[in-house]
């Protein structure tokens, strides 16, 4: 079966991971709602920071907060982009202020893969 994976690092503060939980449980609804087929919202539990590079460093991690590492698969590419396009104008998520998200929007990154191996048990 082919696939296309969007893929999300986010630093969230450790007080407001319930909040993004939330938060992510809603927009997983959207995208699902929409014709993603799975979406995943992982918290860090064992994630060191490395001598060159690692998921803290990659997003300027601080103290107080944690790395949450995300996924959204979708049926191909072109499936992301008209899913996506829908998203972004459904007002729970559209209508979501920048400024009162938990997390520091402007430290995460994302980005679309296309899968190479694919394995399951």
């Amino acid at each position: 079966m082919a696939f296309y994976v969007d893929g999300f690092v986010v630093p969230v503060p450790k007080d407001n991971v319930d909040a993004y939980r939330k938060l992510a449980r809603t927009a997983g609804k959207v995208w699902l709602e929409y014709g993603a087929l799975e979406y995943h919202e992982c918290v860090a539990d064992d994630v060191q920071p490395g001598k060159t590079t690692s998921f803290p460093q990659s997003v300027k991690l601080k103290p107080n907060e944690v790395v949450v590492f995300s996924w959204i698969t979708y049926k191909s590419r072109a499936a992301r982009d008209r899913i996506n396009a829908k998203v972004m104008k459904d007002p729970r998520i559209a209508g979501l202020d920048p400024k009162s998200m938990p997390f520091d929007g402007k430290r995460m990154f994302w980005g679309g893969f296309k899968p190479i191996v694919s394995m399951t048990a």
